[in-house]
């Protein structure tokens, strides 16, 4: 009786099971006991145009005690400061200055009230009282030449547009419409970019600043393992892209060495810390053939965005952020660091990247702080344009890293940290610049270092690679 009554006890509790999930699952809209899919999604970014550059007259600027000067010599009088009412005092604060010749509070009107519109009586200047310190220029539309307004604020940026209805990129873009898209246009504009725009950045960025060095204080030689054995780990751990565990299990199994898995992340995170400013500043022969490309890493349990610049010549790579987000910010910041590693910037540089806007955006950046340069854009897999078409073998090679990366990367399943992606990272690409040699340099590495030549095995390499680099940082905090 007792079986029985258990078997039929086991049969009731599965059919309740089932018709629980048959009612979430009708609730929720599809079944919450599927397994999550782990693959990255694959969205195409959003569509943004980026236009040229705008013409850029820089504000000029004035002494307005000169110009008191001036007039007092023309009119035989003084320019009287503003006569107020007793309404618009309270408009004007006195810290307030004119933003073209530095006219004190005393001189402005109050243009509009109290909506923040100011006007110079010295110089006939008008600005805003929010905005007069970023007044340093005059945007242009490059088509009409008429000055450009700002229409939005952004965290990272201002948008400029060019209302002029007579603006020839208006216009072009306006008679291409279709009647169906005119029809469209009228109910929903908000779908269209008929207008020339400009997005001026304000990121808190200096570019080019190489007053920026962190030289760590890590003293490897307190570490258990010898240098050797530490060599030896870099090198399955790194060269062949075996996982932690696996490197562990190999020191244990083939060379008698205990070790934890935990020990030897440990071990890389130190390492990579050491290595890290050695990688970034050292001055390396470059060529005059650059691309750029990002690809997808886990980092915490999210997808993050690993952003590769490389000499296609040299095969060095000379930019490695890592970034939770796709954006201009990191691309602005992973071609600064190519910038740096140059003796001077030529004039005919060019980066070969894929469609993302943000390269463009980076590029605008830039060329807001004097830096010029062009942006060769990859679209798709198929040359539909004569851009793809010259520049698809540049992109393939950028692909062809990413491809080398992922090689060693995939056995560790992600990082659990910022730091943990970031150490795997650098020393990749230690050892892809100064230790593995490439089919294309003739089986030579892409730096050749006399002190690493001569040494006949990898974990010997590694070693003095962290020699190398301990030496330098000891140097740079003597200098």
């Amino acid at each position: 009786m007792y079986p029985q009554l258990l078997t039929y006890l086991m049969e009731f509790i599965k059919y309740q099971d089932q018709v629980i999930k048959t009612l979430l699952t009708l609730l929720i809209g599809k079944s919450m006991f599927e397994k999550l899919d782990e693959s990255p999604v694959n969205q195409p970014y959003r569509k943004l145009q980026v236009d040229d550059l705008p013409i850029i007259e820089p504000l000029e600027k004035l002494n307005y005690k000169i110009l008191l000067n001036d007039y007092f010599n023309e009119h035989g009088r003084s320019l009287k400061p503003v006569q107020r009412r007793s309404k618009s005092k309270a408009f004007i604060p006195k810290s307030l200055n004119c933003p073209k010749c530095g006219a004190p509070s005393e001189y402005l009107y109050a243009n509009n009230g109290d909506k923040g519109q100011f006007q110079c009586k010295v110089c006939s200047c008008l600005f805003s009282d929010k905005h007069r310190f970023s007044k340093e220029a005059i945007l242009k539309c490059p088509h009409c030449s008429r000055t450009l307004e700002k229409i939005k604020e952004r965290k990272d940026f201002l948008v400029f547009k060019c209302k002029n209805n007579d603006c020839s990129y208006y216009q072009k873009k306006l008679q291409s419409m279709t009647r169906k898209e005119k029809k469209q246009f009228q109910e929903q504009p908000h779908l269209f970019k008929l207008r020339y725009k400009f997005r001026q950045f304000h990121i808190d960025f200096q570019p080019l600043s190489k007053d920026t060095k962190k030289l760590p204080i890590v003293d490897l030689s307190k570490i258990y393992a010898s240098p050797h054995t530490l060599g030896l780990i870099l090198t399955y751990h790194i060269n062949y892209g075996l996982s932690a565990r696996r490197t562990a299990a190999i020191m244990q199994d083939v060379h008698g060495v205990p070790i934890s898995h935990q020990t030897i992340l440990n071990y890389e995170n130190s390492v990579a810390l050491l290595l890290k400013p050695y990688v970034d500043h050292y001055p390396y022969e470059l060529s005059d053939q650059f691309c750029g490309d990002e690809t997808y890493i886990r980092v915490g349990g999210r997808w993050h965005y690993l952003f590769f610049f490389f000499d296609a010549v040299k095969k060095i790579i000379l930019s490695y952020p890592v970034s939770p987000n796709r954006d201009t910010s990191t691309a602005i910041r992973a071609i600064d660091e190519v910038l740096i590693k140059m003796k001077e910037i030529p004039g005919n540089l060019s980066f070969v990247v894929d469609g993302n806007p943000i390269y463009l955006l980076a590029q605008h950046f830039f060329a807001q702080h004097g830096i010029s340069f062009d942006v060769k854009q990859v679209i798709g897999l198929t040359n539909e344009d004569p851009v793809s078409t010259e520049y698809r073998p540049m992109k393939q090679i950028i692909e062809r890293l990413n491809r080398t990366f992922k090689g060693n990367y995939r056995s560790t399943h992600g990082f659990g940290s910022e730091q943990g992606s970031v150490s795997f990272v650098t020393l990749f690409v230690a050892y892809f610049n100064f230790l593995r040699p490439h089919a294309s340099l003739e089986g030579k590495v892409p730096v050749v270092n006399p002190a690493l030549s001569g040494l006949p095995t990898m974990p010997a390499r590694w070693t003095k690679l962290i020699d190398l680099a301990q030496q330098w940082i000891i140097a740079q905090r003597s200098s």
